[in-house]
């Protein structure tokens, strides 16, 4: 499940390996991730305590996002979060939406002792710079929530291939995502995971205040009015109910992330499902012909073990019933010595 975490794995070995490095090492390197990421850091040999850091996203939205740069509101979540350790860089690095200037060593502990860093800080930090992909698509998602008003309907485009729909009423934010499979067994199994979803919701109090799950094979009331070509499913429609508290304080971001990434989660259970089951019909087939091979081997030698001539029960008695029965004319020496006269 690493891959679904929203920290950037790659992030952290690279700056890992810088932080760690016995001597200053120069490094620029551009790296991608799922979801069209990608990545640049910068360091010389000069500049050794500053490492550069620029990212792209894509825009959730083309109609809600601006043309040029990011939302105020990423800006602020972006300072209110790194502060102690980036600055964001204007203008950024061109052809990134963002660029942060990072710099460890001005690190110092909690009570405000300044002191030299120490690894377990070095550690906590990095592994924060990892999250700020997810950063920046919550604070996306919230600032186009908040452009919809009191109620809307919004498209997100987060992935090209499967686009989704936030629904926003005074009193929840409907999450929807149209579902599409490539053949059937991928549709029986991604049902099948929907309704244990949709049950668990109803029937387990231990999930009680998970978001509700709800899944139709027809588009519900809140897309009335999209257009056909983006409601056009084979798996039907699977909604999720955002109450308030699921994006109160650090629980938006996450819910933000586990939104962008539940249909690529989707995919990945219904492979990994399909791995599973091929699996055991394939250890069921070897315990199979494991025993086939075993009896065959058995008979074989079974066979082996018998006399060459098979002798049946009442056949010697039936032999001699039967000639009594039908006696055979014996031929007498007269008989043979008998001869034939020539005529003239």
């Amino acid at each position: 499940m690493a891959f679904f975490s929203s920290g950037s794995r790659a992030l952290v070995e690279i700056l890992t390996t810088l932080q760690s490095a016995e001597r200053p090492m120069p490094v620029d390197h551009t790296l991608f991730e799922f979801g069209s990421i990608r990545y640049h850091l910068l360091a010389s040999m000069t500049d050794s305590e500053n490492v550069y850091l620029s990212i792209s996203t894509p825009s959730l939205s083309y109609e809600a996002s601006p043309s040029s740069g990011l939302p105020e509101i990423t800006l602020q979540e972006t300072r209110k979060m790194y502060h102690k350790f980036a600055e964001i860089i204007e203008p950024p690095k061109e052809g990134y939406a963002l660029t942060l200037k990072l710099n460890f060593s001005g690190l110092i502990r909690p009570k405000g002792i300044s002191i030299p860093i120490t690894k377990t800080n070095r550690i906590k930090a990095i592994n924060k710079i990892s999250l700020l992909q997810s950063v920046i698509l919550s604070s996306q998602l919230k600032d186009m929530l908040g452009s919809l008003g009191s109620s809307g309907t919004m498209k997100l485009v987060y992935n090209q291939r499967d686009p989704f729909f936030v629904s926003k009423t005074p009193a929840k934010i409907n999450a929807i995502f149209p579902m599409r499979f490539r053949d059937d067994t991928d549709l029986a199994i991604a049902s099948s995971f929907f309704q244990e979803l949709e049950d668990l919701g109803s029937e387990s109090s231990s999930f009680s205040r998970a978001p509700r799950c709800s899944w139709s094979p027809i588009p519900p009331p809140e897309l009335r009015g999209e257009y056909v070509h983006h409601l056009t499913t084979n798996g039907g429609f699977v909604s999720f109910d955002i109450l308030a508290r699921h994006v109160k304080g650090r629980r938006a971001a996450r819910t933000a992330w586990i939104l962008l990434n539940f249909q690529s989660y989707v995919k990945y259970h219904i492979k990994c499902t399909r791995g599973h089951i091929q699996s055991r019909m394939r250890k069921r087939l070897e315990i199979m012909t494991e025993k086939l091979q075993k009896g065959f081997k058995a008979f074989i030698d079974k066979i082996k073990r018998l006399r060459l001539r098979i002798r049946v029960k009442g056949l010697d008695r039936f032999r001699r019933q039967y000639f009594q029965c039908f006696a055979v004319p014996k031929l007498t020496m007269a008989q043979k010595e008998h001869k034939y006269q020539k005529l003239e």
